[in-house]
């Protein structure tokens, strides 16, 4: 049994690295700071010294970051390398590709800057609190503004914020599997060392801070670091991998378009040359495909702001958006969380005060978690104290122990656990009437009491002999209104839900059934946890099959998460303990509700911040708009990028002059690639998530850019043919009308199903389109095009048939968007 030791102590996230157990042996030795903490001079000195908590390490990137991020790419350099390239050619519409990059860079800036205030707010709204000891005193403040030598006080579910060695314990345990990898929890005695970043999961402790800032062990790790980071994005995958072959492709392509273009007798003289070569360039440069990604994910992560909900790492709202299993705590999530006592049952001769005194003792001991703090409203700690002998609750034993001074022990916890192997006619009846409440959905707990005292230390301790049932303790919940309408959109969405709890099975499976989960029609469907097998493969085929599941241990939720895992599912977690931590860090995303323990919101992607379940279909909603939007982007900047490289591998085959002068790219860009790829990733997006981005973007891509560049050139060399006195001009007029024509069509093809707004955006473009080349200024002057009086006709004979082949591919390669679309339905709340 724990000792409170010392003086009495009031009771009331990242990513896994490599073991790191030999680093972690005993804690830095300093002057013991005295019982009632820091004085306000010893604070201020430290301070000016510069010993204080905070870090360098950022959960956003500072605006030069931004800056440089956006501006100092590859990509942006060799553009502007070509923008001087062709200023030196002589003619400066040939140059007005560069306003794209710098518009390009801005629009990312801003966005980004935007976003990041936002977040950086909400993270701060967010961010734990410390609790210190000072001047005798215990107050909450930043863990940025806690000093060396600061007395901390920490309790269960709690995350460590600085090194620390223990002073006094009651029964502490802390989970440093966030550190080690290693799962078991640890318990500390006075004079061990507590470690950053660890997880308090049982007992409470006062503790003395020996490392703070980028000394502490956690920030030397990084573990907060995590945001632009950790989480996997296909999307991201994909656009690097495309970026990379784009940059290949240009290393090898650039010296033939160059040396084809300065041997092609149809460009006089070297400006000529050059400016082919220029076009040929830019053409391939796909110069905002990463600025449309990372805009989409910020402009979704701004819009869950507005919803309360934090969004930790970028890539996690395309991440929600690919779970096909949402495993679900009871307590917090589908419950409100806010737990009230309800009634008593006596179970002996107890009389009502003994009771009180013994429930007020339990309380005044181990008052970390929310049962017990609902029992503190009603039963007040003995004058007395609390008692000397202590075990705090722990998720895994599931019980509480406490021995006041001259009486006997006190047992507070899950009936089934508290009477394991105690067998007798009062415990099966107490066992027996536990059971049939729970069916009923209540949360029920037991009291006992023993004239012996616990035995054992730390996690080993085992309860005392002879234990004899007093009473069973109510506990009230309610079930969130929203509950069942969530669960119900996921259920249409093709979503497994699968509820994990450390309740009774009986009471699991009532509240499960009373929200509508699949598979769970009462009580008696949800599985016991302690019957479940500890084979890997066994035990994924308990969790696939079966739904609803009680007295789950934590390190139990997070051996369901990684069986369902090796069973290919991508898992989301939601959950608000300090016993959901391990499984939320584990899942692909975790979840955590804003009201939750410290420890849970630290290792979670996403953050509800007022708690309400409802905005969960949000975030998947805007996670489905991300993907679908960016593949839509996606298809059409890697459409021109193909056709591009067509054009330049058949001029260097026929050594003829490049089809498009790089004015004329600059228009085809911004018409159908820039300005409606820009709208289609902003735009609403119901489509279900669909594996296999890269390969179906290639699927339409490839063949609609190889139609499109083989048609432009088609153009390009029978307008030559046709008319012996046609210049090059006159050609990539007809080459230009070409690729224009058959691209706005790719974009119609790609918007589909054509909305109202969709619908507005093709013809405001087809206008514009329109406008800009029937205005001679514009088209002679600025564009470089000649017209002639077979243009047009030699222009639509070669567009029909680049439309039709356009049309095949995308049956080919496109998913269906009406029928999945339609029984998509709006997200709920």
């Amino acid at each position: 049994m724990g000792r409170a030791e010392g003086g009495q102590v009031p009771a009331d996230g990242g990513t896994a690295v490599e073991p790191v157990r030999p680093h972690l042996e005993a804690a830095v030795e300093r002057p013991r700071t005295p019982v009632g903490g820091l004085s306000a001079a010893q604070v201020a000195e430290r301070t000016a010294a510069g010993l204080v908590n905070a870090t360098t390490v950022r959960t956003s990137r500072t605006v030069g970051q931004i800056v440089r991020a956006n501006v100092l790419t590859f990509f942006n350099g060799l553009l502007a390398a070509l923008w001087v390239v062709a200023v030196a050619s002589g003619r400066w519409q040939n140059a007005l590709f560069g306003g794209v990059v710098v518009a390009n860079a801005g629009i990312g800036i801003v966005q980004e800057l935007r976003a990041k205030r936002t977040l950086d707010r909400l993270a701060v709204l967010n961010a734990p609190r410390a609790r210190v000891v000072r001047d005798g005193v215990l107050s909450e403040l930043a863990p940025a503004d806690v000093v060396l030598d600061d007395l901390l006080e920490v309790r269960a579910g709690d995350q460590v914020p600085t090194d620390a060695v223990v002073r006094s314990s009651a029964g502490l345990a802390v989970d440093e599997s966030l550190l080690t990898g290693e799962a078991e929890p640890v318990a500390k005695d006075p004079g061990d060392a507590l470690w950053s970043g660890s997880i308090v999961v049982a007992g409470s402790a006062r503790a003395q801070t020996t490392a703070v800032g980028d000394d502490a062990y956690a920030a030397r790790l990084a573990t907060e670091a995590r945001r632009f980071t950790t989480t996997y994005s296909e999307l991201v995958a994909s656009t690097n991998r495309l970026l990379r072959w784009i940059a290949v492709v240009l290393v090898v392509v650039t010296p033939a378009v160059l040396w084809s273009q300065f041997r092609s007798e149809d460009n006089v003289g070297w400006r000529d040359a050059v400016t082919g070569t220029v076009a040929a360039l830019v053409g391939m440069i796909p110069e905002g495909l990463v600025l449309l990604t990372t805009l989409a994910f910020m402009v979704a992560t701004v819009a869950l702001a507005r919803r309360q909900t934090l969004v930790q790492e970028l890539p996690a709202v395309e991440g929600l958006a690919r779970v096909d299993v949402v495993c679900l705590d009871k307590t917090g999530t589908l419950t409100s969380g806010d737990v009230r006592f309800d009634r008593l049952e006596p179970l002996d001769g107890t009389g009502p005060d003994a009771v009180a005194t013994a429930l007020g003792a339990l309380v005044a001991a181990d008052a970390a978690n929310a049962t017990a703090a609902a029992l503190a409203a009603v039963f007040p700690p003995p004058p007395d104290g609390r008692g000397t002998e202590v075990v705090p609750f722990s998720s895994a034993r599931k019980w509480s122990a406490v021995r006041p001074p001259g009486d006997r022990t006190w047992v507070l916890g899950a009936p089934e656990m508290v009477l394991a192997g105690t067998p007798g006619a009062e415990s099966e009846a107490a066992r027996e009437r536990a059971e049939r409440l729970a069916a009923e959905g209540r949360r029920v707990l037991l009291l006992a009491a023993s004239p012996a005292p616990a035995s054992g230390e730390g996690e080993e301790v085992r309860l005392p002999d002879g234990l004899r049932p007093v009473a069973l303790v109510l506990m009230a919940e309610q079930i969130r209104p929203d509950a069942a309408e969530v669960l119900r959109y996921f259920t249409e969405q093709g979503v497994a839900l699968k509820v994990i709890s450390g309740d009774s099975p009986r009471t699991v499976g009532a509240v499960a059934a009373a929200v509508g989960v699949p598979g769970v029609g009462g009580a008696g469907d949800a599985v016991d946890a302690r019957t479940l097998p500890e084979d890997d493969d066994a035990l994924a085929d308990v969790v696939e099959r079966a739904s609803a599941f009680g007295r789950v241990t934590p390190h139990q939720k997070r051996a369901m998460v990684r069986a369902l895992q090796r069973r290919g599912h991508v898992v989301a977690m939601t959950g608000d303990g300090v016993n959901d931590a391990l499984a939320l860090k584990d899942a692909d995303i975790g979840v955590a509700m804003g009201n939750g323990s410290p420890a849970t919101r630290a290792v979670a992607q996403l953050v509800l911040l007022d708690g309400r379940f409802a905005h969960l279909p949000d975030a998947v909603a805007e996670g489905r708009r991300v993907i679908a939007n960016i593949e839509r982007a996606a298809n059409l900047f890697l459409v021109k990028n193909v056709y591009s490289l067509v054009m330049a591998l058949i001029t260097v085959a026929t050594v003829a002059a490049y089809p498009l002068a790089p004015v004329q790219l600059t228009l085809i860009s911004t018409v159908t690639i820039g300005v409606p790829g820009f709208f289609l990733a902003l735009l609403p997006n119901r489509r279900r998530y669909v594996p296999g981005f890269l390969r179906r973007v290639l699927t339409f891509s490839l063949p609609v850019g190889v139609v499109t560049g083989a048609a432009a050139y088609t153009g390009y060399a029978l307008t030559r043919w046709l008319d012996r006195t046609a210049g090059v001009d006159a050609a990539r007029t007809t080459a230009t009308l070409v690729v224009l024509a058959v691209a706005l069509w790719t974009l119609v093809v790609l918007a589909r199903p054509l909305s109202g707004v969709k619908v507005v955006l093709v013809l405001a473009l087809t206008g514009v389109t329109a406008i800009v080349l029937a205005v001679p200024a514009l088209a002679h002057d600025v564009l470089l095009l000649e017209w002639s009086i077979p243009v047009l006709p030699l222009a639509a004979a070669v567009v029909v048939p680049a439309v039709l082949l356009v049309e095949l591919a995308a049956r080919r390669a496109l998913p269906p968007t009406g029928a999945t679309a339609r029984r998509s339905r709006a997200p709920v709340g």
